[in-house]
């Protein structure tokens, strides 16, 4: 038989040095040293907008363009009526066509067969055509229909009724409700069909629910796509030049047919266009972060309150973390 060792007092020594009862501090791992990840990609993108922003530059600065007429005209009489008039229809259009819009959203979802029928063939036609043509078709109206008599209520000659305006007006704003009908019937539909059999249960009638519980609801649902809707409106009015509406786009070719400075009043007419929709891209933010407070945690920053996060952070490199 062979008889086991047992450890003795060298045996314990080689075992290292032990911890007393009393030591009771944890043994704190290797501080972890995080690298920044590497983003060549980045830098090679980056080059290539540059080089592309520098072309450009060289090619402007050979361009046959009178610079100096750029701001003499941005602030002319004439464009700042044409600038008016540009807002002036792209308002109106928009108020008829979202309040037409939530009409025909209704009636199409009606149980009413020639109601829903009706939304569905006037959402089909003006969809299914170009607004151009149906701005030269309002506008030509005298063609086929010399007077305009509608009985008792309004008669006279289609020329002295269908005037540019009105011709833009029509033409831009039908053509809206039917994109706003089916903006308000995506934005209804979104509302859980518990909302309506709750508020049905109350009392409610059909019309005051959807006034009172469904639309409020489906806002937040709806004000994203209508305010796109209204920068494309704002851009959309600028066809109506070809039926001689006097907005921005009108007044710039107006002035370059006699002043000979074609580019430069198409370069005004761009300002202007660039200026308005980022206002109103502005005003729509702003619009639906209100409409968000009920659906979201946590409201996006504002484009104030994220220069002051910047600023306040300062730069940091990519990967690391923050450390108290």
């Amino acid at each position: 038989m062979t008889e086991k060792n047992s450890p003795g007092p060298a045996d314990d020594n080689s075992a290292g040095p032990r911890l007393s009862k009393t030591d009771t501090a944890p043994v704190r791992p290797e501080a972890i040293k995080a690298i920044p990840v590497r983003h060549p990609g980045r830098w090679v993108s980056g080059l290539l907008v540059i080089a592309l922003l520098v072309l450009l530059g060289m090619a402007f600065a050979d361009a046959q363009v009178e610079w100096g007429d750029i701001p003499e005209y941005l602030f002319n009489d004439r464009i700042m009526k044409g600038v008016g008039n540009t807002l002036l229809i792209t308002v109106l259009s928009m108020v008829i066509g979202v309040l037409l819009g939530v009409l025909l959203a209704v009636m199409k979802l009606s149980k009413n067969p020639v109601t829903s029928v009706f939304a569905n063939l006037y959402i089909w036609l003006f969809r299914g055509t170009p607004v151009l043509l149906q701005l030269l078709l309002w506008y030509n109206l005298a063609l086929i229909f010399p007077i305009l008599n509608l009985g008792p209520f309004y008669k006279n000659e289609m020329t002295e009724f269908m005037t540019p305006f009105m011709a833009a007006l029509l033409g831009l704003a039908l053509n809206e409700a039917a994109y706003m009908a089916e903006i308000v019937r995506g934005g209804v539909q979104s509302v859980d069909e518990g909302q309506t059999e709750a508020a049905h249960a109350l009392g409610m009638s059909p019309g005051r629910t959807m006034r009172r519980v469904i639309l409020p609801q489906a806002m937040r649902v709806i004000v994203p796509p209508t305010g796109n809707e209204f920068i494309n409106m704002l851009k959309t009015s600028s066809l109506a030049s070809v039926i001689t509406f006097a907005e921005v786009t009108y007044v710039g070719r107006q002035i370059s047919a006699t002043e000979l400075n074609v580019m430069e009043m198409l370069f005004v007419a761009a300002i202007w266009y660039l200026f308005l929709t980022s206002v109103f891209s502005v005003i729509q933010f702003y619009i639906e972060r209100h409409y968000a407070k009920g659906s979201v945690r946590n409201l996006p920053p504002t484009p104030w309150q994220k220069v002051r996060a910047a600023l306040s952070r300062g730069p940091r490199l990519a990967g690391t973390r923050e450390t108290s």
